[in-house]
């Protein structure tokens, strides 16, 4: 059952990353780089955590450190290409879900906590169901942030998307369109 509710979750977070950047691509730069007083102070800085972290714990799973300065470093100042990079690393996580064995969810990972500056092993499950939730809790800022900016972003519950109630919970393959 796990290995269904994070296919779910991969695709959630890629269905919204799309959907917000494609908001967040009609807002001006200036706008999406002002410190509107959220934890990494503006959309553009949120989405650079986002990404950042994401990649931060990729690399811990797949054993390829991606090494950081800080929780708010900016990977990318241009839009565009953080948006492209946003992309490409959502696609990485996706296919690594996908490929996902039940076994690999109680794998111990053992990495150093850049907030804690000490050694954690947690099971891979659990880092997996982490990296999710932490993109939906600053996803829900941005959001926020876009509002205040007048801008609409659309539905964002993931029963909304297309295909979350057939692809994942039915024991009946999903209708041919």
């Amino acid at each position: 059952m796990y290995e269904p509710m994070l296919s779910l979750m991969a695709d959630h977070n890629r269905w919204m990353n799309e959907k917000l950047y494609a908001v967040c691509a009609g807002i001006p730069d200036e706008a999406r780089k002002r410190d509107l007083g959220a934890f990494f102070h503006s959309i553009h800085g949120t989405l650079n955590h986002l990404l950042l972290v994401d990649r931060l714990w990729l690399g811990r799973i797949t054993g390829k450190p991606f090494p950081i300065l800080s929780l708010d470093q900016e990977l990318y100042a241009d839009f565009d290409t953080l948006k492209r990079e946003r992309e490409d690393t959502d696609a990485v996580i996706a296919g690594f879900i996908a490929g996902l064995q039940p076994a690999h969810l109680a794998e111990p990972l053992t990495y150093t906590s850049f907030v804690k500056k000490e050694s954690v092993t947690l099971p891979l499950g659990l880092i997996l169901t982490h990296l999710f939730h932490h993109q939906t809790h600053h996803r829900g800022q941005i959001t926020t942030l876009i509002s205040q900016l007048g801008y609409d972003f659309g539905e964002t519950d993931m029963i909304y998307m297309p295909g979350a109630g057939t692809a994942y919970f039915s024991t009946q393959p999903p209708a041919e369109a």
